[in-house]
């Protein structure tokens, strides 16, 4: 009985999860037009070591379990409600995948300890942060579309920029809360604000019903330095591609 009770409780949660991700895969696509598709997700056979779940994907080594597009593609990102609701009604655990650049968001990630040493500099500097993606290992800055050309030119008048920096432009893309992957639970460490003025705008198609704003987002520029001060100071442990 207490074995039955037990999977009972397991299936809620997991049903519980699935519409969780399914809301947010809604949100992001629909109203903020945020491409997104699902990600490869874990695989709860694949215990590696102790050092958390391994990826659904079929490489062994996969050094980013669960938190990568694998089928479909990046390539399939899309804004379609019908598409993501296809895909969380098949998926209900996969991890939301945003794809970076383009006119969608993009981002810069840094080992976890850095980032919160950033976001206190941040802070001190009266800075106005955009959304902050947590994982147990990396934060991501969620920040405006920025060009290569663009990025390349803010990092050529750099010094040095650690190879624990990483950035998250065109053909990029980043796993989006609430998920969870191998390294574990995705969250919001600054969750989305709107921009000011009006909360709500109207659906840019025939006027229809009112839709929730954008969120904001800081310019690369406005941050990166912050950024690649606390990654310079960060312990060496971070620069692993792991998420």
């Amino acid at each position: 009985m207490r074995e039955i009770l037990g999977r009972r409780r397991r299936l809620r949660l997991r049903r519980k999860e699935g519409a969780a991700r399914l809301e947010a895969a809604l949100t992001f696509a629909t109203a903020w037009q945020w491409p997104v598709l699902p990600g490869a997700g874990t695989a709860p056979a694949a215990l590696r070591d102790g050092r958390g779940l391994g990826c659904a994907c079929p490489d062994p080594d996969c050094a980013v379990p669960g938190a990568h597009p694998f089928d479909p593609a990046l390539l399939a990102a899309t804004t379609d409600e019908r598409m993501v609701r296809w895909w969380w009604s098949n998926r209900p655990t996969a991890p939301v995948m945003l794809a970076t650049g383009g006119r969608a968001p993009c981002a810069v990630s840094l080992p976890a300890l850095a980032g919160a040493k950033a976001l206190v500099a941040l802070d001190r500097m009266g800075m106005r942060l955009g959304p902050v993606v947590a994982t147990p290992t990396r934060w991501s800055l969620l920040v405006a579309p920025y060009t290569l050309e663009r990025l390349g030119e803010l990092l050529y008048s750099k010094d040095w920029v650690p190879s624990s920096l990483r950035f998250h432009g065109e053909g990029g893309y980043l796993v989006l809360p609430p998920s969870e992957i191998g390294a574990g639970q995705v969250r919001w460490e600054r969750a989305p604000s709107p921009p000011a003025g009006p909360v709500f705008r109207r659906a840019a198609r025939g006027g229809g019903a009112p839709v929730a704003a954008t969120p904001w987002l800081p310019d690369v520029e406005a941050v990166l330095d912050a950024l690649v001060e606390a990654s310079t100071s960060a312990p060496d442990g971070g620069s692993r591609l792991a998420y």
